[in-house]
């Protein structure tokens, strides 16, 4: 009878405490000694797929055994915060064996961030049929805002994020380059006939959305919309639903300023025919990683959250939403590193990589 009475006050106090709640998350470590890695996919029979960003890709064993680099990944540019970025499984996987991951690809005039298709080997030891279906334009001498997510939709189409590379940022509001956008495209590389800007002169047709700084979170939401997260420069990291031909304003208006201080452009937060953000952070918490909660793994209270990782202070945000709207957010795992990826694998775990030299795979319990 008393742990009856003291297990009902404990589910009492975590439902009505949210740090309570909060503090019930832990992890459970899967892997150790990653170099940078970026992003985690989940294969067949329990095993992990993730990359480095120095430029390689290994499976992780289900009981944590890291594998050797695969081969037959491209050259990338492996300088500031580019490399080899997201991976993500395609959804025929189990038939195809085919994947898609980004990259910072080096060429002519500099790098640009690069999507490619390629199909994994049966013997799990290698890349086969490599080829670069989408590269961003132009090239430019930078080491950052690569963006660098994607999202295959659930017609079959691929959504990749790209940053303005920093140097570029005005670029983000022009139609005849690939920085600052959303790019919308089929998964032989071409751009789909219902895409906004097809057939509009001067504008690049694969462009899904723009204006937006660097991008480092997308997922599909409830209805299918995609949703992004990006960077903003000192305060005003934002989440958005990207849209068919939406701009979302960098950097015309932005909820941030410059690094030391001092307004960016004429330092306004709206202007008529600009998207506001669903949310926007002031300080910067360099958000990275995104992923909806579709299972009941963490109890009811948690499904349909928004998960995010930070970056700049080490933990999970736990977002709630009403009616597409971002009402509450909880901070979980503080002190667990800088939040790189979150995905939630097929069995409705929540997994989190962490980014450092000695970089860990870890997996969400309560």
């Amino acid at each position: 009878m008393r742990y009856t009475r003291f297990l009902a006050a404990a589910i009492v106090a975590v439902l009505t405490n949210p740090s309570a709640w909060a503090q019930a998350w832990r992890t459970e470590t899967i892997a150790s000694g990653l170099e940078n890695p970026w992003a985690v996919a989940f294969l067949p029979q329990g095993r992990f797929l993730v990359t480095e960003r120095p430029g390689r890709m290994r499976v992780v064993e289900a009981d944590g055994r890291l594998g050797k680099p695969l081969a037959g990944v491209p050259e990338v540019v492996a300088r500031g915060q580019g490399g080899l970025l997201d991976v993500v499984l395609d959804s025929g996987f189990d038939r195809n064996r085919e994947l898609y991951f980004c990259f910072s690809e080096p060429g002519a005039g500099g790098n640009s961030t690069a999507l490619a298709r390629a199909k994994l080997s049966d013997d799990l030891s290698r890349l086969e049929n490599v080829r670069v279906i989408f590269s961003g334009k132009p090239k430019v001498e930078s080491s950052h805002h690569f963006g660098c997510r994607i999202v295959e939709t659930r017609d079959g189409h691929l959504f990749l994020t790209l940053g303005d590379r920093y140097s570029r940022m005005r670029d983000a509001q022009t139609l005849d380059t690939h920085h600052g956008k959303v790019v919308r495209i089929q998964k032989d590389g071409t751009a789909p006939r219902d895409n906004p800007f097809v057939g509009r002169a001067g504008a690049l047709p694969e462009i899904w959305s723009y204006g937006h700084r660097n991008m480092q979170g997308a997922a599909l939401g409830p209805d299918g919309a995609l949703w992004t997260h990006e960077h903003g420069p000192q305060g005003g990291d934002e989440i958005n639903i990207a849209r068919a031909g939406r701009n979302h304003g960098w950097p015309v208006i932005t909820y941030g300023e410059n690094y030391g201080g001092g307004k960016i452009g004429e330092g306004i937060t709206e202007r008529a025919g600009l998207e506001q953000p669903l949310k926007y952070w002031v300080p910067s918490i360099a958000p990275s990683g995104m992923a909806f909660l579709t299972s009941d793994k963490y109890g009811a209270a948690a499904r349909g959250n928004l998960f995010v990782g930070s970056l700049k202070f080490g933990y999970l945000a736990r977002l709630e939403l009403a009616e597409g709207k971002v009402v509450r957010e909880h901070k979980l795992l503080e002190g667990v590193g800088r939040v790189r990826d979150v995905r939630q694998s097929p069995d409705g775990w929540l997994y989190v990589v962490t980014d450092s030299a000695q970089g860990q795979l870890l997996r969400l319990r309560q």
